[in-house]
């Protein structure tokens, strides 16, 4: 038999086998997961204002795992929700949450004031500090977390559309995964166990 003839259903087949094998390791290790080696660019510098009305930065957060969640005081429910399942996330975590940080920023900061901010937060966990700061800064903070927030004029004034990602960051600052308020209670909370135990 004609060597050549062989030849090229041996290469079909080595060609679809190959296809196969990197659509299977594309589904089964996707480029974004959380295992990749690779460094993910959110998070970075900031310089904002607690509710205490004390400088913060994002060496404040450094040496403990931390959430990053930007909302804004007049959010009629998914900045509350979110904020509350943080709060019962966090007492389910027990002493674990004790080795945890979580901060809310402000995409509305004309009317967000630290005094605002401070009685907005005194019906969550307590660990949650609200910052807030100039338009520039929140700003430079949403640039470094890759969020989405701008004005939208109402009837009565105006609300805020944004972007409602909880950013999960190890110690050292580093992006470690998302949760959002529409996850299961258990998947947000075993999220919560593997930042605090791998952070």
């Amino acid at each position: 038999m004609n060597p050549k003839r062989l030849l090229i259903p041996f290469l079909v087949f080595t060609t679809g086998l190959l296809v196969l094998v990197v659509t299977a390791g594309l589904l089964l290790f996707p480029s974004g997961s959380q295992q990749s080696a690779g460094k993910v660019p959110i998070g970075g510098p900031f310089t904002l204002t607690s509710h205490a009305g004390k400088p913060f930065t994002e060496e404040n957060l450094m040496g403990r795992p931390f959430v990053v969640f930007f909302g804004f005081t007049h959010c009629p429910e998914v900045c509350p929700t979110t904020l509350y399942d943080l709060t019962q996330d966090m007492a389910a975590l027990g002493k674990d949450a004790e080795k945890l940080q979580a901060a809310f920023i402000t995409v509305d900061p004309e009317r967000d004031t630290p005094e605002l901010m401070k009685t907005y937060l005194s019906s969550f966990d307590p660990r949650i500090v609200g910052l807030t700061g100039t338009e520039e800064e929140i700003a430079a903070a949403a640039r470094a977390y890759k969020i989405y927030y701008r004005k939208v004029p109402t009837d009565g004034g105006y609300t805020m559309d944004h972007s409602a990602t909880l950013f999960l960051m190890d110690s050292k600052g580093e992006f470690y995964g998302t949760s959002n308020f529409q996850e299961p209670e258990e998947t947000r909370r075993a999220k919560l166990r593997q930042l605090v135990k791998n952070g």
